[in-house]
């Protein structure tokens, strides 16, 4: 198969097909100069350029030879026609028009009945003086053969091109699929590999995810060796969707399932079966399915499966789609329609199960849904040193303090972390890429570009250090807040100051903890109230942020006073109303108003209790724009709540240069 398509590219014939030539416009010009030959070589281009042709009775004719003003009269005896060629001056005369308008030799067309009148009249004006042109006669070599092909000419030209375009549009495809135009738009468009190693992606490709991989590893043990299973009445799933949020590598596990199983390996989008056409989806599912069946045992892949697998709309008023879903329809009856041991596989990937219709997923379809989550800390830790094999780092570069700074990233997060680290290395003329060029990188990639032209005035620059410092210290003295990492003020995409943290990665989170967070949140509105004496715009993100927390402290988790142990989380996305009442919304609004306020009063309260600290903080910001954590130990003391994650950034932070305006090159 390989072999075959190869061919086809090449443009060799397919199935017995003759080889069509490549088209050329320069066809169309050497057809129209062979008509034109042809017309001209006949006769009837011999006076292309001539002037306006009229015709004329032969009264008419008369009358204008003896007004002399004919200048030469050429007689076609077979035609019985004559054509009389009028001169310049006397143009206006018979055409009513200058001869610019008419061009040269201007001339009319003149049937006659007898060739003897004719030449006694033109032999008698000739004598009178009245004609002193020249008689001539014209031979026509034409006949009623040449005529008739030649009246065709066009027909058949034109019968030419379009069969020449309906063969282009519908040929071309050969037995891969791919095809274009109107005759091979129900054909499947899946991408066939023949041996997925061609790809050059495997397992050993595929870092952390170990229990996805270990399912699908099952699927290609099954098609290397289906006996195994079999024999003791198994049956294997006939198919596997890999559900997961963006890049967390669903296409990288299909890629690796090509390149492990040694089968014909069909990869094709979920948007690929839509058309404008009607019935096209549906006849692309069953070209695709048939094709597959043909080289069982074989994988389907359709990525973005939603496209084509989203619910069906129990309400055809209610913007229901009977293309996709008879789309659907056809993919539904292909999976529950060849038998359990066909050896046809399918993989799909979605990041919206939610979105897919219940009888896509039901037993005997999708029997297992494989669930490919953000990676955790061993797992990113894995990732980062599969993306690290083409990067030249230096000794200073820790693994495991780059997996613990990049928490919630996915694989893709991180290939593009490794990425925008030898990127700034090259841009400093670095022979190897150091850890500070990867820490830059986590920065660039989380907060945003760094602005350092951006202008702000002292007071500007004194009130988001004071915001920044506030974030700092609420953090040092609660318990179950984040640690720090580091505070600056040096503008990012669109902020003008951050805190980085290290958050532990938990399973479970009590309200204690969440409590801490959302206080810790408020420490920089406070902070701007209590030693600017007025509060402004930049602590916009964080009221966001404490107010959906607070939302789902008390509508989702049941952590209210007023509403405990209720839980009003829907999942219908297009619900008109809300799972509750008007007077339980305005409990929830009170509710969530009571718990951001209550932890605005405390982040005061914990910032009046070390006004000095925070405000040796704030000028040590303004000095340096960027400090540390143990530049914070240093005025705080030791925290008290230290967590392995805080020893690591203390045994790290010795490495990390005290940036100063001076030589700040972030």
């Amino acid at each position: 198969m390989a072999s075959a398509n190869a061919n086809m590219q090449a443009g060799a014939p397919q199935g017995g097909q003759p080889k069509m030539p490549k088209f050329n416009f320069s066809w169309i010009y050497i057809i129209i100069l062979i008509t034109l030959g042809v017309i001209y070589f006949t006769g009837d281009g011999k006076n292309i350029g001539q002037g306006p042709a009229r015709t004329a009775s032969y009264s008419s004719f008369k009358t204008y030879v003896d007004r002399g003003y004919a200048s030469r009269i050429v007689v076609n005896k077979s035609e019985s026609k004559l054509r009389m060629y009028v001169k310049g001056e006397n143009v206006r005369d018979v055409f009513h028009m200058s001869l610019k308008q008419t061009g040269p030799n201007p001339y009319l067309d003149i049937m006659y009945g007898s060739v003897d009148q004719l030449e006694q009249f033109v032999e008698q004006e000739r004598s009178e003086g009245k004609f002193k042109g020249e008689l001539a006669y014209e031979v026509n070599t034409r006949n009623g053969i040449l005529d008739f092909l030649i009246s065709l000419a066009p027909v058949a030209f034109f019968i030419f091109l379009w069969f020449f375009v309906m063969n282009r549009m519908g040929g071309g495809s050969g037995s891969g699929g791919g095809g274009f135009g109107i005759f091979s738009v129900g054909r499947s468009k899946a991408q066939m590999f023949e041996k997925g190693n061609t790809l050059g992606i495997t397992f050993k490709d595929v870092a952390g995810q170990e229990g996805a991989k270990q399912e699908v590893q099952e699927i290609v043990d099954f098609l290397k060796n289906p006996k195994k299973y079999t024999e003791l009445g198994g049956k294997i799933p006939k198919g596997a969707l890999l559900v997961g949020p963006p890049g967390t590598g669903k296409t990288l596990l299909a890629k690796a399932v090509a390149g492990e199983a040694e089968v014909p390996f069909f990869s094709m989008s979920g948007s690929d079966f839509v058309e404008m056409f009607v019935g096209v989806g549906a006849s692309r599912v069953r070209d695709t399915f048939a094709k597959a069946k043909e080289k069982a045992p074989s994988i389907i892949f359709i990525d973005e499966i939603d496209a084509i697998g989203r619910a069906r709309s129990k309400n055809p008023g209610m913007g229901g789609n009977d293309e996709r879903e008879n789309t659907l329809n056809a993919l539904l009856t292909e999976m529950d329609g060849f038998g359990t041991n066909s050896g046809v596989i399918i993989l799909a990937a979605t990041n919206r199960v939610d979105m897919l219709d219940k009888a896509l997923l039901r037993a005997g379809r999708f029997d297992r849904q494989i669930h490919v989550d953000l990676p955790d800390l061993p797992e990113r830790k894995a990732i980062f040193q599969v993306h690290l094999k083409p990067i030249k780092v230096d000794s200073s570069v820790d693994i495991d303090l780059l997996s613990r700074q990049t928490p919630g990233f996915s694989g893709a997060d991180i290939a593009n972390v490794c990425n925008e680290a030898a990127l700034i290395a090259a841009r400093h003329n670095s022979k190897t890429v150091g850890k500070q060029d990867f820490l830059d990188a986590v920065d660039r990639i989380i907060g945003g570009l760094e602005k350092k032209t951006k202008v702000m005035t002292e007071e500007e620059k004194r009130a988001i250090a004071l915001h920044e410092a506030g974030h700092a210290t609420i953090s040092w003295f609660c318990e179950h807040a984040n640690p720090l990492v580091k505070v600056s003020i040096v503008p990012r995409g669109r902020a003008l100051g951050a805190a980085w943290y290290l958050p532990e990665e938990r399973q479970l989170t009590t309200k204690e903890q969440l409590l801490d967070e959302m206080c810790s949140l408020m420490g920089g509105r406070a902070a701007e109230e209590l030693f600017t004496g007025h509060i402004s715009t930049g602590a916009m993100n964080d009221l966001e942020r404490a107010t959906k927390m607070s939302q789902s402290m008390i509508a989702y988790y049941g952590m209210s006073d007023k509403l405990p142990n209720m839980c009003y989380y829907d999942n219908n996305e297009y619900a008109f109303t809300k799972p509750y009442s008007g007077e339980t919304a305005k409990i929830i609004d009170e509710e969530v108003l009571k718990m951001v306020n209550d932890q605005y009063e405390r982040a005061k309260q914990i910032l009046t209790e070390h006004k000095e600290g925070h405000n040796a903080l704030a000028l040590l910001l303004i000095q340096r724009e960027v400090i540390f954590a143990d530049d914070v130990e240093k005025i705080f003391g030791k925290r008290q709540w230290a967590s392995r994650a805080e020893e690591i950034i203390n045994e790290n932070d010795n490495a990390n240069p005290n940036l100063n305006p001076n030589d700040n090159d972030e």
